[in-house]
């Protein structure tokens, strides 16, 4: 696994400045002083090999980091097992992928309860990861499930920590925006902050942190959690507190803006991180 010297602040897909490639891509991230990319492959794993070559160069010239999403079409407790199987082949492409282009980890949305019970869920999202990590052994990537953003998605923290410690090569991705989110408030402040690292770390170990994977955005929100992501500024996530928290724990990892305006909240959260 790669092991990470420092919080790396990326896009989640392409800079909007960019037309369409991935060699301007990289020159606008470049220009604007910030250090990769999430890869999005939203309705499947679809890259060229041309295009992977140049991931995999510019990144390791430029010194970036790499991660990517798996497709949104994943539930690892579906009723159709053919498509629990899908769900399954569509997040090993994606490894497979990242392992190509030397990417740092990768994430998902894991699954819906379905109307199911915490524990029978966890058990089939387990099933199903037991299948990713044995298909996936050498790729030297982490495979992530994200908290997720409403209490009918599986993926509250201690689900993802609970996973964590039963895979080697399976670490949380702690998408901020989507714990706010599904507790309809909480998770926003400094003190919050904090326990969310120290729960990590006291449950996982150091390397936890000194080896994140987060997603960070505003976010709009009812008593049911997620509804649309936001522009920072434009909500009430309290990223500055934050990013002192960060700070204070020295998590090193990337920190991944998913704000509609991915490249100017990128900057702001850098520039603000770097002033503390």
């Amino acid at each position: 696994m790669k092991e990470m010297e420092k919080l790396y602040f990326v896009t989640a897909g392409m800079p909007l400045k960019t037309k369409g490639s991935y060699n301007e891509a990289f020159d606008i991230l470049s220009e604007m002083d910030l250090d990769g990319m999430e890869m999005e492959f939203v309705h499947g794993v679809r890259i060229s090999d041309e295009n992977k070559a140049i991931v995999k160069n510019k990144s390791k010239e430029k010194n970036f980091a790499i991660t990517a999403h798996a497709p949104f079409y994943i539930n690892l407790n579906s009723p159709e097992s053919e498509k629990t199987e899908a769900s399954i082949q569509r997040i090993i492409e994606t490894v497979d992928v990242a392992s190509q282009v030397n990417a740092y980890s990768i994430t998902f949305h894991a699954a819906f309860y379905m109307g199911k019970d915490k524990e029978t869920v966890y058990s089939a999202v387990k099933n199903a990861m037991e299948k990713i990590c044995e298909n996936t052994k050498g790729a030297k990537v982490w495979i992530r499930p994200e908290t997720t953003g409403k209490a009918t998605q599986w993926g509250d923290l201690e689900e993802i920590i609970r996973l964590s410690n039963e895979f080697e090569t399976v670490l949380p991705c702690v998408d901020f925006s989507h714990l706010h989110a599904r507790t309809a408030g909480e998770y926003n402040t400094y003190d919050e902050f904090c326990k969310i690292f120290d729960n990590i770390g006291s449950k996982i170990g150091q390397y936890a942190l000194d080896n994140f994977h987060a997603h960070l955005a505003g976010i709009e929100y009812t008593q049911k959690g997620e509804r649309k992501h936001l522009n920072l500024d434009e909500s009430d996530m309290n990223y500055k507190s934050l990013l002192k928290a960060m700070k204070e724990f020295d998590i090193k990892g990337v920190l991944v803006c998913e704000s509609p305006n991915i490249e100017d909240d990128a900057l702001l959260i850098k520039q603000y991180y770097n002033s503390l």
